[in-house]
């Protein structure tokens, strides 16, 4: 594996320099018999996500076909290595003595927390205080997002989590279990949101995961099935990518929220890899 030049987080590295690297990084993965965590595989996407939340003025819409092709690869292979990576922990950590207190134990826990903390101050900057039902779309087999906010800023609500892999549910379900007060006000549904329709209506917030819906076209038939459903003046939190980060993630743009009321968009500038989009659905 080639060595890269070191940048400093101050640095803004340029773009071409940037797109190089990255592509010399998706070929390396690319090649790889197994996506499972492993010494090389860790190695490779810790230097990618480094590389990627590098200050940077790329423009990913700008890019030639060749890189976009790459781009959109490079988003799947990050995809299901996440998911592996989260399904080794989290059957790792279900079979603890106290799951929830070895959720540290996940390499990212950090930003997870740092996330939550990031859209819960958005949430209530917008007016949603402790909403009474939340839905959670895509919540895989380790529900961060939920859990952080349930035992560190929603300590009343009650969290639907849906994910289309009933494997991922099963070691989710395993772990909240642990903890009788949280088992009873999260629940676990294996269900294609696409296929979930008045029920959204129930909920006050409603999370959409980075990874559901990894095409543009799949994202904008996801977001208008929820904003047909969910009930008006509630709101849908969408997480999105920016510049370098796009890389790992799909963007989400301000002209792809068709007819809802766009409350905020935030980037961040830390490690947080995700931006925050919180929507609301006008009341007619």
């Amino acid at each position: 594996m080639a060595s890269f030049p070191s940048f400093n987080i101050e640095t803004q590295i340029p773009a071409e320099l940037l797109i190089a690297q990255i592509m010399q990084l998706h070929a390396t993965i690319s090649k790889l018999e197994s996506l499972r965590p492993s010494k090389q595989v860790n190695s490779l996407f810790t230097q990618l996500v480094k590389l990627c939340t590098l200050p940077s003025s790329i423009d990913i819409e700008a890019l030639p076909q060749e890189v976009q092709s790459m781009r959109e690869s490079l988003i799947n292979l990050c995809g299901r290595a996440e998911g592996l990576l989260e399904l080794e922990f989290s059957t790792f950590i279900s079979h603890t003595p106290n799951p929830l207190k070895n959720l540290t134990l996940f390499p990212y826990y950090g930003n997870y927390i740092k996330l939550a903390n990031m859209e819960n101050k958005i949430l209530k900057e917008n007016g949603v205080v402790h909403p009474k039902k939340v839905a959670f779309v895509g919540s895989g087999p380790m529900p961060l997002t939920s859990i952080i906010m349930a035992t560190h800023h929603m300590d009343t609500t009650h969290f639907d989590n849906f994910d289309i892999d009933e494997k991922a549910n099963e070691v989710a379900r395993k772990i909240v279990a642990s903890d009788a007060a949280l088992e009873k006000r999260m629940k676990f549904e294996t269900q294609d949101i696409m296929e979930v329709r008045e029920r959204l209506g129930q909920y006050d917030c409603i999370f959409l995961a980075a990874l559901v819906g990894m095409s543009r076209e799949a994202k904008l038939k996801i977001l208008g099935h929820i904003r047909k459903y969910m009930k008006e003046g509630s709101v849908l939190l969408v997480r999105s990518a920016k510049g370098a980060r796009a890389f790992l993630y799909p963007i989400v743009e301000e002209h792809d929220m068709v007819n809802f009321e766009v409350l905020t968009i935030f980037h961040p500038t830390n490690d947080v890899i995700n931006s925050v989009v919180l929507l609301r659905k006008p009341k007619a």
